[in-house]
């Protein structure tokens, strides 16, 4: 059993709390959902990844570092392809982008979605062919929009007016008819943080659908034929479990897809129900199977259609969190343990929120594991922070560690795949993280350390 996500727990856990928090627990056990697929506990009960146990990593890459289960990433890949077999499967890069993980994705099939110049150079310098890549954003540069149109990309999800002026503009001067997609803010509230959720009226993504601006976004592109509008987009948010969501969107689009057809005769032939698809951090959460994901789209889809009289077009969906995120875990190493009179004690662990904001930012819940043995102490309430000058600093809220936990104990943290090193920063000139996969009892470097040399060299006063 696991402490509660809520804040409820703040500063109020003591030897009297609740019955649930005094039921003993288990603090060697690994719940599989939370964890890559090739983790286990070995020798001595440390941790081991694909064979290789996480004290021999440490002993060559150090700490922190997050750890890629190669395997584990590769075959999310091909669940998601087995579930969507008549769709297009867009990687969405923005959750965690290097150059190894777009040829992984690459080699399995995928599509990949970037946001930015810095993601599309990453994608082509790692030849990823550029027709299966998308290109979202909500300011995008002329620069980021040439570079886009003259390396070829797939498609390009226009976000405003201005962005239709500016691509247009580029596509007369170069004879070309580049493909987009019109992203539509449908005006779902998901059921998820205020900051990740991306389809309420009241946000910066999108052309609004209630207020006409998509409808006019779409005949706007239709009548001036500069662009080849291939179809509509609409993305909800992140990390949700929720399918009704899904379904007030895709009846909403495919509505504005009637009434383009019925305006100018034209049935579009795609449509991308974006990702945001939620996995497990906690046992709380209760994340749905690729299959049950695709069979409730579809089944959405191919109603609405029906109910519209449309022909079912050509579906794309943009999974990132939901590959890579359980597919990666951070190693950090304990520096000290506090307990702070009875309430809970401190482990602080040698990196935070420089390589996981998530926490601070979104209120974010993570489990934890001693990594590098097993223990037979009695399970204590814990919440794990990072070593940077903020209280805020923390990893892990509330969890059960044993008792006996040290100094030099290495702590697991699953789940962090997804946003920990895109989000990553050098608050108080901290050094980012290695990212290292491991595979088949391999392991590799596909992301260095940051040094401080590194540091001091765009410090050019």
């Amino acid at each position: 059993m696991r402490a509660h996500e809520a804040g409820a727990l703040h500063g109020e856990i003591g030897t009297r709390g609740p019955a649930w928090l005094r039921t003993p627990v288990d603090v060697n056990a690994l719940v599989p959902q939370l964890w890559p697929r090739n983790v286990a506990r070995g020798s001595g009960g440390a941790l081991t990844v694909a064979g290789l146990d996480v004290r021999d990593l440490t002993a060559e890459y150090g700490t922190p570092a997050y750890v890629l289960d190669e395997d584990d990433l590769r075959e999310r890949c091909r669940e998601f392809r087995a579930a969507f077999p008549d769709a297009d499967v867009y990687y969405a890069g923005k959750a965690f982008l290097c150059r190894a993980v777009v040829r992984m994705i690459a080699e399995e099939g995928m599509f990949l979605d970037v946001c930015t110049g810095g993601e599309l150079a990453t994608a082509l310098s790692a030849g990823m062919p550029p027709e299966r890549i998308g290109f979202h954003g909500n300011n995008k540069s002329v620069a980021e929009l040439t570079r886009a149109v003259d390396a070829g990309v797939g498609r390009i999800i226009v976000d405003s007016f201005t962005e239709i002026d500016r691509l247009s503009e580029l596509a007369r001067e170069r004879g070309v008819r580049p493909k987009v997609l019109v992203r539509v803010t449908v005006g779902v509230e998901a059921h998820t943080h205020e900051f990740i959720a991306t389809a309420h009226e009241d946000q910066k993504f999108g052309f609004s659908l209630a207020g006409g601006a998509a409808a006019a976004a779409a005949f706007k592109i239709l009548d001036e034929d500069v662009l080849e509008l291939r179809g509509l987009h609409s993305h909800i948010g992140s990390q949700i479990f929720d399918a009704s969501g899904f379904e007030v969107s895709a009846r909403r689009v495919l509505a504005l897809q009637s009434q383009i057809r019925d305006a100018r005769g034209v049935e579009l032939p795609e449509l991308d129900l974006g990702g945001g698809f939620g996995i497990a951090y906690t046992t709380q959460d209760d994340p749905a199977s690729p299959h049950d994901l695709a069979k409730r789209l579809r089944k959405i889809v191919d109603g609405e259609c029906a109910a519209e009289s449309l022909a079912v077009p050509h579906l794309s969906v943009e999974p990132g969190r939901a590959i890579v995120g359980p597919a990666v875990f951070t190693l950090y190493q304990a520096g000290t343990v506090k307990d702070v009179d009875g309430l809970r004690t401190y482990v602080s662990v040698d990196g935070g929120m420089s390589d996981n904001i998530r926490t601070a930012l979104y209120d974010a819940s993570y489990s934890a594991t001693l990594a590098n043995r097993t223990s037979t102490a009695q399970p204590m309430l814990a919440r794990v922070v990072g070593k940077h000058c903020e209280s805020g600093d923390i990893v892990v809220k509330d969890e059960f560690l044993p008792a006996d936990v040290q100094p030099g104990d290495l702590v697991a943290v699953p789940g962090t795949g997804a946003y920990c090193r895109s989000m990553a920063s050098n608050y108080n000139h901290v050094p980012r993280p290695p990212v290292v996969a491991v595979r088949e009892g391999r392991a590799r470097l596909i992301v260095r350390r940051e040094t401080e040399d590194d540091l001091l060299a765009l410090d050019v006063g």
